[in-house]
């Protein structure tokens, strides 16, 4: 994948920001810091610094080049300088799985605009017809509500329960499994 991609919507810009975007994510992760507490494993003080997330930008632009992975930033398009989301495809594998996981998160003074379900729906669309994965599976706690309504609305199926599945918040979380197939997603190739 090309890191300069950046997948445009109505409101925002979808993109995989370069070092310079750094103090911008950094700022994001801090804002938002009691805001993703519930949701997110523990995160050690480095990760709302700007060093910290220089060295992730510059990783996440090599896994998209490597096709390992898919981190995409939320700017409005009103004010592109600020971030004020992610959407995550991880653990992007090829051969008879052709699968990812899918992370998000918002900024709380944006819940509720629509914004995620806006960034979701395209990115999600292009990685189906770009990538030619299969499936796409995201968890989420039974507690948030919120990831369940987004994913329900995005055709995203409920395929189970994992047991204390993550560690967050203090404790190990069950999670409720989903997944949406591709119905356009060819046949992998021979292997």
């Amino acid at each position: 994948m090309n890191p300069e991609l950046c997948i445009a919507t109505p409101r925002l810009w979808l993109s995989v920001p370069d070092v310079d975007y750094a103090a911008a994510v950094a700022d994001f992760q801090r804002r938002n810091r009691i805001h993703f507490a519930p949701w997110d494993p523990p995160r050690a003080e480095a990760f709302f610094s700007e060093p910290h997330w220089r060295e992730q930008l510059a990783l996440s632009r090599s896994d998209c080049e490597a096709e390992r992975s898919l981190r995409l930033f939320l700017r409005p398009k009103a004010d592109p300088q600020r971030v004020i989301g992610f959407v995550h495809f991880s653990n992007i594998l090829r051969g008879p799985f052709l699968a990812c996981f899918l992370g998000y998160g918002l900024d709380q003074d944006c819940v509720g605009q629509g914004l995620m379900t806006e960034a979701l729906s395209e990115s999600i669309d292009w990685v189906f017809s770009q990538l030619a994965l299969h499936r796409i599976m995201a968890n989420y706690i039974p507690e948030n509500h919120r990831s369940a309504a987004v994913l329900a609305r995005l055709g995203f199926v409920i395929e189970g329960l994992a047991r204390e599945y993550l560690y967050i918040n203090g404790a190990w979380r069950d999670h409720v499994l989903t997944a949406r197939i591709n119905p356009k997603a060819p046949s992998p190739l021979p292997f």
